[in-house]
């Protein structure tokens, strides 16, 4: 490794040293204005936009090292539930890599080329773990373990369904009672006007929800996974242009197709 590469290595090292906080969490929220996470994913090399994809419903993750040469973490940005083990998998006999915590928590050793090496490491604690690849680090080969509880809430559909939808915290808003109930969609959210507002709702059988388009973030639609209820077609313009009333108790999780990868989702849960 190059003496360029020990001295940037060296000073990503001091930054986040810096960030720290005390107790169990490593590191800043974050979700929260300013936090330099966004920076550091930014300069990380992925062949996806960078995103943090959310494993805490499903299994342990893999990280694979260096997929078809592309000196990265694939995925470079997961979040696990804390006592989660995340294994990272080297895929490349050519270069030689290791996985080496910013802050000191966990360590591969010295670097190895040998495809189908495997590393694990179990995040105990809450917190935001930034790793590297020593020799790649200043070109980029860089990534995050989020360690952070699931939202919970009295319906577990509902919180895996919107888990990784920006702002859910498990708060389902109370709407029971009324009659008539509206929901924004193309509010702010999911890195631009992705999102339903509220994420969740609960109604009363008998209430008719109805969708009202911001007129931002492009041409959005409601389309539901539990139930044969969806909009006619993409909408673009502002107004309500969709709505349906609810007879039957139940939890319908609905999306909107065209954003529902960036989290553009929502819930109906109907007593």
């Amino acid at each position: 490794m190059g003496l360029g590469a020990l001295v940037g290595f060296d000073a990503v090292r001091s930054v986040n040293a810096g960030a720290e906080t005390t107790g169990d969490h490593h590191d800043a929220d974050p979700s929260a204005d300013g936090d330099p996470l966004d920076d550091w994913l930014a300069t990380a090399n992925d062949p996806r936009t960078p995103q943090v994809r959310d494993f805490r419903f499903d299994d342990p993750p893999t990280v694979y090292l260096d997929v078809a040469d592309s000196k990265s973490f694939s995925p470079p940005a997961v979040k696990v539930e804390p006592g989660t083990t995340v294994t990272w998998e080297w895929t490349d006999a050519d270069d030689e890599h290791n996985v080496v915590a910013v802050d000191g928590e966990f360590d591969s050793g010295p670097a190895e080329s040998e495809a189908g090496t495997t590393f694990e490491h179990t995040f105990e604690d809450a917190g935001t773990y930034r790793y590297v690849s020593e020799p790649q680090a200043d070109a980029g080969m860089k990534g995050v373990v989020v360690a952070e509880p699931a939202p919970s809430s009295e319906y577990p559909a509902v919180d895996e369904w919107l888990v990784d939808t920006n702002g859910y915290d498990g708060t389902i808003t109370e709407r029971t009672g009324e009659d008539l109930v509206e929901v924004v969609t193309g509010a702010d959210g999911n890195g631009g006007h992705f999102a339903f507002e509220p994420h969740a709702v609960k109604v009363s059988a008998g209430t008719t929800v109805r969708w009202a388009w911001t007129g931002e973030g492009g041409g959005h639609d409601v389309v539901f996974e539990d139930a044969d209820v969806r909009t006619e077609s993409i909408a673009v313009e502002p107004g309500v242009h969709f709505e349906h009333t609810f007879n039957e108790p139940g939890v319908f999780r609905y999306a909107c197709r065209p954003h529902r990868a960036l989290g553009h989702r929502g819930a109906i849960v109907v007593e």
